[in-house]
């Protein structure tokens, strides 16, 4: 399985838009440097009051599609 670490910062307004369907698509960059793009809906479990903030790693299968996502800190 193939997987990608992102540190993420979006603030609850930012969510707001995503959840609410105006954005559907989230793009990061990993820590060493590669684009990424995913759907915000995988991020609903890590919603705070005040947005998301942390490190992630998002796992894919062999053919890129996204299969988990846990926090890492």
């Amino acid at each position: 399985m193939k997987n990608i670490i992102v540190n993420l910062s979006i603030s609850a307004e930012e969510f707001q838009r995503l959840y609410e369907g105006s954005a559907k698509t989230v793009f990061a960059r990993s820590i060493d440097g590669r684009s990424i793009r995913f759907p915000a809906g995988i991020l609903r479990p890590f919603v705070l009051h005040s947005g998301i903030r942390g490190t992630f790693q998002i796992d894919f299968d062999e053919d890129n599609r996204f299969q988990s996502i846990q926090r890492l800190g």
